[in-house]
């Protein structure tokens, strides 16, 4: 998909659709196909290299320059529906600077990209491509530290639910949220090393404030580490204590079911000796003999109780 958008004017951010490239223009391209590459590569004179590179999920960060095309590829944050679970994944972005546009190419639509065409970002200008460019990485800076809030407080909810539990369910998702931080922790620290190498170039420091813009996204990637490394202690800690606490919820439920076999046990006893069919039985004649064993039964089970809870196995 190929989607053409550019401001109406310095004095209006508001974005215009084009159904041609103009200059100016921002150009965003999210799962295209083969054709729609070459159509681009075509029309802007970027290399087709340029173009496939972010399309592959397993493309590191790093910064490509080819005569007057900047290459930036870093990765962002993106959130997907997996068995009715909210899951956390990286992927790249590749952010084309060119003469006269900019081109964003992406396997997926990404919300960082659509707050831009909503409207949600001020002072946004397309044709400002230096500044557009810092714009979209401190959007991702925003947004890895907004998801790793949200894995915080998912798992301190998904604690909670354990402290009762005896399955594997809420560990399983513990572990969801893990690999999700490690994600974020190696794109993170690929992107900072990105970001460094920015602050080389001079065309990213082409209007006011821009360098300053770039420190200030560079200090909250650096944030966004300590974060993630954080949490990913705290996580991995709390998972191998609730590994032991599900063991241990497990255990006092056998020890309980333990000790009510064992009382139970004490009236099949006591029945089996009295209902054996010979000569001698205590209580055989006694018209009361029935009751007799059912106190005798009565009374051996509360003091087996007794002496089981006072030794806490109820």
């Amino acid at each position: 998909m190929i989607a053409i958008y550019k401001s109406i004017s310095e004095s209006d951010s508001s974005l215009q659709p084009l159904e041609n490239i103009e200059a100016g223009s921002w150009i965003n391209i999210v799962a295209p196909s083969d054709q729609e590459l070459l159509l681009i590569s075509k029309r802007t004179g970027v290399p087709l290299d340029f173009l496939r590179a972010p399309l592959d999920d397993e493309e590191t960060s790093r910064i490509d320059i080819e005569g007057n095309n900047i290459l930036v590829i870093v990765d962002i944050p993106f959130t997907e529906m997996e068995d009715n679970s909210l899951t956390y994944d990286t992927y790249p972005l590749g952010i084309i600077h060119t003469e006269k546009e900019i081109i964003t190419v992406c396997l997926k639509n990404s919300k960082i990209l659509t707050d831009f065409t909503e409207g949600k970002i001020k002072s946004f200008f397309t044709f400002k491509r230096s500044r557009f460019i810092l714009q979209i990485l401190s959007r991702i800076a925003t947004y890895y530290l907004l998801y790793l809030r949200q894995i915080d407080k998912k798992s301190l909810m998904i604690e909670k639910r354990l402290h009762k539990s005896m399955k594997n369910k809420e560990l399983i998702q513990l572990l969801s949220l893990e690999k999700s931080l490690v994600y974020f922790s190696t794109s993170l620290k690929s992107n900072e090393i990105t970001l460094e190498k920015m602050l080389k170039l001079d065309i990213m420091q082409k209007y006011i404030e821009d360098k300053d813009v770039l420190e200030d996204v560079i200090i909250e990637n650096k944030q966004a580490i300590e974060m993630a490394n954080i949490y990913s202690n705290i996580l991995s800690g709390t998972m191998d204590a609730f590994a032991s606490v599900i063991s241990n919820n497990l255990n006092i439920v056998m020890k309980l079911l333990a000790s009510v076999t064992i009382v139970m046990a004490i009236p099949n006893m006591v029945s089996g000796l009295f209902g054996m069919n010979v000569s001698g039985v205590p209580f055989s004649e006694n018209p009361n003999g029935f009751m007799f064993v059912v106190g005798i039964v009565i009374t051996l089970c509360i003091v087996v109780t007794f002496i089981l809870n006072k030794k806490d196995m109820f």
